[in-house]
């Protein structure tokens, strides 16, 4: 009977991984082995090896501070008189978000090298040479399973140092693909400084060259909070990063010591100390200055043709037809003024975004229309300008808002006021070279903001300046007549149009009591503007009318507080459509993680682009099939209200606003591709066809 219970007993010790083996072992969800390229050893000799895993599907074990849960891998060697060895090395962590948490690990594969030193008196026992140890680690998914294994690297022992030593072909292949994840000091005369904020820390590393995308991954727990996103802000020679602290910590830690990891992925270990970087590190190199300035302007040239701009060019464009006999002068001033107007509300925007990227917010081109009232403010003052187009009142051609004081017949003040309006209505629109600069301009100095800014302002201003300054152009123009009368009422139309989908916008955002209200006031701005047409420049009527008006946007504005609504549910996909997961960054990194494609629409509701290229690109069968067919995970990120990870995620882009369109690849730590704002289908397939070529390229590794 006890002979009968010693196999039994070895077989349990198999199934618990207490093994002595040389070869891999095999344990739940990962094999595990201890592995050298050149497996020899000899008085004096340094002998290079590694605990080497490899990894089922979305397993994953740890890195040494495996962030909100989990332990690290250890080893504990038994080794012969003469052999030490120094602490195993852990290479450069994935994030591995599991729900609200974050942990720090490896899937897939991971080696962890380990340096072996033989003293010169080591005299190896004979032609082989054992070094067991005892390995325990935690593999998790969903559920943790806790390993552990008695392992032995068997090597040749030699007496002296042998002229050709032994070669493990495989372990070589091994640390030749793994050994370039493993961190590196940084360059020299490179340098980290940290500065305390109200959430937590501002990390600048200077690595030599600029850098776009970075993470940092601390050696101890308890100082950042790990989920928090981390906003990346590329140096004149480095990065500087926002980090969150954790909620648990009381006291400025006297070093930030970590791992930065970029995008490429290149790691450094760094001991950042408190100070800051010297200001002429954070700006930009001319050249990348000159290109953002170059593209702001040229898209605001472009912003001219957008739908949302191009009614109040028009109208604009109808008052200096009708002062086209005006003085040279006087018609520049206008021009002036009008550009002025453009140039000082997008300063103003500038002012609120810097202001609130001081606070640690990330909003972007167009954050305003995520305001349900603000959108309810621009449609009555558009429905109130076709109005007074439609013939019901007359305020002016100039820009024409509640007051009409503000619009005197091609009047200063109508001219600066047409200007803000252009920029307003611009505002949901993104032009074809916008994203990138607008995306640089808000990573750089509050200088550099500024300039690119300015110049997308004068691009959308250009147009009407250069006809004011060359007046003989407008002899091109129809003599002034009755002619004028009808194409403003026809004007009226457009403007029409442009409330109706503002109200459909605030619709989406506030639900439908606020609508009702919405729709209510609209009824009072057509009563003030009746009394305004029946008594004309009667102090009593217009008296009447500002009343009438306070209160029909003070309606909505009411509506969409009183009544807030959530977010609606994300539609069901029509039959043949496209099938979009809601965004997150946890399911991002969860994708990444798995080494799965995943393309990401970055859209909004208030985005006219973003619309036009669902409804005409990514709308279209062929592309429908080709999405479905490539294997990619399809992620969209609405933003028509505000969400801090979306924002997040765009600023690693270098996007600062909707559409963009990101293509991360099956590799964790590749960075993604970064579609064109205008979409067409060939742009699509060819992303699509490079992004499975540079997949099968990595499955060869």
């Amino acid at each position: 009977m006890r002979a009968c219970r010693l196999p039994l007993f070895l077989a349990i010790c198999l199934c618990c991984n207490l093994q002595l083996l040389a070869a891999p072992v095999r344990a739940q969800h990962l094999t595990v082995e201890l592995i050298a390229p050149q497996p020899a050893i000899y008085p004096g000799a340094t002998l290079e090896a590694g605990l080497y895993f490899q990894l089922d599907p979305g397993w994953h074990v740890y890195w040494v501070n495996a962030g909100d849960s989990g332990e690290p891998p250890k080893i504990d060697w038994s080794l012969p008189t003469g052999v030490t060895a120094e602490p195993m090395q852990f290479p450069a962590p994935q994030r591995l978000p599991l729900g609200p948490l974050m942990d720090f690990g490896y899937q897939h594969e991971v080696l962890f090298p380990i340096t072996l030193h033989a003293a010169d008196a080591f005299k190896p026992a004979g032609k082989s040479v054992s070094l067991p140890a005892k390995v325990d680690w935690l593999v998790c998914r969903e559920v943790c399973i806790p390993g552990k294994a008695n392992l032995t690297l068997d090597v040749q022992g030699f007496p002296a140092a042998p002229s050709s030593p032994a070669k493990d072909a495989n372990a070589a292949a091994v640390f030749t693909r793994l050994l370039p994840h493993m961190p590196q000091p940084l360059p020299a005369g490179s340098e980290a400084r940290f500065a305390t904020s109200a959430k937590g820390f501002t990390l600048a590393v200077l690595t030599g060259s600029s850098v776009k995308s970075a993470q940092f991954f601390p050696f101890e727990q308890g100082v950042l909070s790990n989920p928090a996103p981390q906003t990346a802000v590329p140096l004149a020679k480095g990065v500087e990063l926002t980090l969150t602290k954790d909620t648990s910590l009381s006291a400025a830690p006297k070093k930030l010591h970590g791992l930065l990891v970029l995008a490429d992925g290149a790691a450094y270990e760094i001991d950042a100390t408190p100070g800051v970087i010297p200001a002429g590190e954070r700006s930009s190199d001319s050249g990348s200055l000159v290109r953002a300035i170059g593209l702001a302007f040229l898209g605001g040239i472009i912003l001219n043709l957008m739908p949302c701009v191009f009614p109040v060019l028009f109208i604009k464009g109808l008052s200096l037809a009708q002062a086209s006999r005006e003085e040279r002068s006087r018609m520049r001033s206008h021009g002036l003024v009008y550009a002025f107007g453009i140039v000082v509300s997008f300063w103003a925007v500038v002012a609120v975004l810097l202001g609130l990227r001081a606070g640690g917010s990330h909003l972007g081109w167009g954050f305003q229309f995520q305001s349900p009232g603000f959108v309810a403010i621009m449609a009555l003052v558009l429905f109130f300008l076709g109005l007074s187009l439609a013939g019901q009142f007359e305020i002016g051609l100039s820009l024409t808002s509640a007051g009409g004081g503000l619009a005197a017949k091609q009047g200063y003040a109508g001219s600066f006021f047409t200007g803000v309006l252009a920029m307003v209505v611009a505002t949901p629109c993104t032009a074809p070279f916008m994203g990138a600069a607008i995306g640089y301009a808000l990573a750089q100095t509050a200088f550099v903001t500024f300039a690119v800014f300015t110049a997308l302002a004068l691009g959308l201003a250009a147009p009407y300046l250069l006809l004011a300054f060359n007046p003989v152009w407008t002899r091109l123009l129809p003599r002034p007549g009755a002619w004028m009368e009808i194409l403003k009422q026809f004007t009226a139309i457009p403007v029409f149009g442009t409330a109706i989908w503002l109200t459909w916008l605030f619709a989406q955002t506030a639900g439908d009591n606020p609508l009702v209200l919405l729709l209510s006031g609209f009824l009072l701005l057509a009563v003030a503007g009746w009394v305004l047409g029946k008594w004309p420049a009667k102090l009593p009527a217009t008296v009447v009318a500002l009343a009438v008006l306070t209160v029909a946007v003070a309606l909505p504005l009411y509506g969409a507080r009183r009544f807030a609504s959530a977010p609606a549910a994300a539609e069901s996909p029509a039959k043949g459509q496209l099938q979009w997961e809601p965004f997150s960054q946890a399911l991002l990194e969860k994708y990444r993680s798995e080494g799965h494609p995943v393309f990401v629409d970055f859209t909004a509701k208030w985005c006219l682009s973003c619309q036009v290229n669902e409804r005409v690109v990514l709308d279209r069968p062929e592309v429908i099939k080709r999405l479905q067919s490539s294997g990619v995970a399809l992620v969209r990120a609405d933003w028509t209200r505000h969400d801090e990870a979306i924002g997040e995620a765009l600023s690693q882009l270098g996007r600062s606003g909707v559409p963009a369109y990101a293509i991360y690849s099956g590799r964790p730590n590749a960075p993604p591709t970064v579609l064109p704002e205008v979409l067409t289908p060939a742009i699509i397939f060819d992303a699509l066809s490079q992004l499975k070529g540079s997949t099968q390229t990595a499955a060869l590794r």
